[in-house]
């Protein structure tokens, strides 16, 4: 791993190596090396990494990777462009550059995203979403080698009691790509006399907070849970693609309905109603008035037995590894 940050106890031996952290092919493959020989793993799976030279460390060593976000195959905003529009083009030379302003900025930040790309073919893939899998698939990544394994509820308390009065809720990064001005912009068209509560951080914080949200700032599970049983919608105008969307999954794990733009892997958790066309914000007003308190249940097939049985099953068909290629 590239770092451990210590909240997570795990009952296995960590072997931390020192550049796995890195975007670019700074060294870490003495570490990675010295670290496989001792350990002697089974399967290698590789999650946030985004150093290539560690990608094609892993690729000739039949790794899985879980592809989560779209690093690996857009080099800029998520599928989502400079001229606010959704990006449906694979991962090209001259359509990416439009998204930029700085040429020499533009061929450094390509040619990374090219070289994951590339070693992320040669790997088993887990992603959280059939959007994921389709966009990884037209990048020229088979898709035999995808497996779609979305991530469930964890550590959230469905019978927490409600810590505040009922309020509209946001819940995510506080950046340009999650939307937080649009859905801050959709409660006032609303009409909903809720207050606007943000469970997040980022660079649009004090904005949001200027401008009379509730901003409630990074959240523990427990205090994230109360803030859930306090909702009666939950607004998700994501203008980046989303990969999943778990903060909607969560909300309806509470019976929290919820208001969203189609992005990305949304709606292959939403249940339809509350699901307006991206980048429509009185659509999406409309659909907060008429959902707030109507109550929401999650669809089947997010429970969390059957998708780890799913990811074991990607260990089990990876097998036990064997010598990187030439060092047979």
């Amino acid at each position: 791993m590239g770092s451990d940050e210590g909240h997570v106890p795990v009952p296995c031996q960590l072997r931390v190596v020192a550049a796995l952290g890195s975007r670019t092919r700074d060294g870490a493959l003495h570490g990675l090396d010295a670290a496989a020989s001792e350990f002697g793993p089974d399967v290698i799976h590789v999650h946030t990494v985004m150093n290539p030279a560690v990608l094609e460390w892993a690729a000739a060593r039949d790794a899985v990777i879980t592809v989560q976000d779209h690093r690996y195959f857009c080099p800029t905003r998520g599928k989502w462009t400079a001229g606010n529009h959704v990006c449906t083009e694979p991962l090209e030379r001259s359509l990416c550059a439009a998204c930029f302003t700085d040429a020499s900025y533009f061929e450094e930040v390509y040619a990374l995203t090219a070289a994951r790309l590339a070693a992320v073919r040669g790997m088993r893939v887990v992603v959280l979403s059939r959007y994921m899998q389709d966009e990884l698939c037209a990048a020229g990544v088979a898709r035999s080698r995808i497996e779609v394994v979305p991530p469930f509820v964890h550590g959230l308390d469905p019978g927490a009691r409600a810590g505040s009065p009922p309020c509209v809720l946001f819940v995510g990064r506080l950046t340009e790509a999650k939307g937080p001005l649009d859905a801050l912009a959709a409660w006032r068209q609303s009409g909903l006399e809720l207050p606007f509560v943000v469970a997040g951080t980022g660079p649009f914080r004090a904005a949001l907070a200027d401008s009379g949200a509730d901003v409630r700032g990074w959240l523990n599970h427990a205090q994230l849970s109360a803030v859930y049983k306090s909702a009666r919608v939950l607004v998700m105008p994501s203008r980046w693609q989303e990969p999943f969307g778990i903060a909607g999954l969560e909300a309806l794990t509470f019976g929290v309905p919820v208001a969203a733009w189609r992005s990305g892997g949304i709606p292959e958790w939403h249940p339809g109603d509350g699901l307006v066309p991206w980048g429509d914000v009185p659509a999406l007003a409309a659909a907060m008035a008429r959902l707030a308190g109507a109550g929401a249940s999650a669809p089947p097939g997010f429970e969390r037995d059957h998708l780890m049985g799913r990811l074991v099953a990607v260990y089990e068909e990876a097998g036990t590894i064997g010598p990187a290629p030439g060092n047979r």
